[in-house]
């Protein structure tokens, strides 16, 4: 359950945990009953926004959401699928394992340095691999975010993308678009995608040929395109 508010609608059905911000953190859970049923309530967001997980045994689900969409009828509540979702978290930069990464990439790639403690007290799996001189290159694959110069465009997934159109072929390929989609929050069409060294080529143009022979050239920029600081989530 996401959006503003969730805690609100969430607060009519589950009256034995406290979930104000101070005693029910970001990242944490909780046990408790939700309309009346055993549950886990998790405070972690994968768009963005004020959200809750809720865990029941599966016998009791469509209870469950039935009473939440009751509860949340005078917030204006409404279902919303996996496509809405996906706009929301490429919105924030939240990547998918899988689609916007692949086996070589690393946190770092990912601009997720904050993920691994390196100040450890012993060493962990994966220390020494993180460390190798290959892993540390700055012309690795780095997430970015692309933002069309023709804001009503939007990239297709797996574009791949080149600096220099004059180049002769075959052209070097730099990167690739991840992810790929038109938010009516921005007002127009943005993309994920990891491209060679690009967190130090943010405001650079690059291209993206089309089997059709149209190009769609792009800015390269941060991977954060609404709401930076958290405040959504956070609230």
């Amino acid at each position: 359950m996401s959006g503003p508010d969730a805690r609100r609608v969430l607060g009519k059905v589950c009256k034995d945990i406290e979930i104000d911000k101070r005693n029910f953190e970001f990242m944490a859970w909780r046990s408790g009953t939700v309309a009346g049923i055993d549950a886990r309530i998790f405070r972690i967001s994968f768009t963005g926004e004020l959200s809750f997980e809720i865990n029941v045994p599966s016998q009791y689900g469509l209870h469950v959401w039935m009473s939440l969409i009751e509860a949340g009828e005078e917030f204006g509540i409404t279902p919303y699928g996996t496509e809405s979702m996906h706009v929301l978290r490429a919105e924030k930069g939240f990547v998918i394992v899988g689609q916007d990464t692949d086996g070589s990439m690393t946190p770092s790639d990912m601009n997720m340095n904050w993920i691994v403690a390196k100040n450890k007290e012993f060493s962990f799996i994966g220390e020494r691999s993180l460390a190798r001189s290959d892993s540390i290159r700055d012309d690795r694959k780095q997430l970015v975010g692309l933002r069309p110069v023709n804001k009503s465009e939007v990239l297709p997934e797996g574009s791949q993308v080149v600096f220099d159109l004059n180049e002769s072929i075959p052209m070097s390929m730099q990167g690739h678009v991840t992810s790929s989609y038109f938010s009516s929050n921005l007002g127009f069409g943005f993309a994920l995608a990891v491209i060679k060294g690009g967190r130090k080529r943010f405001g650079e143009i690059v291209y993206c040929p089309r089997p059709d022979g149209q190009v769609i050239a792009a800015e390269i920029v941060d991977s954060v395109f609404y709401d930076k600081g958290g405040e959504r989530q956070n609230v």
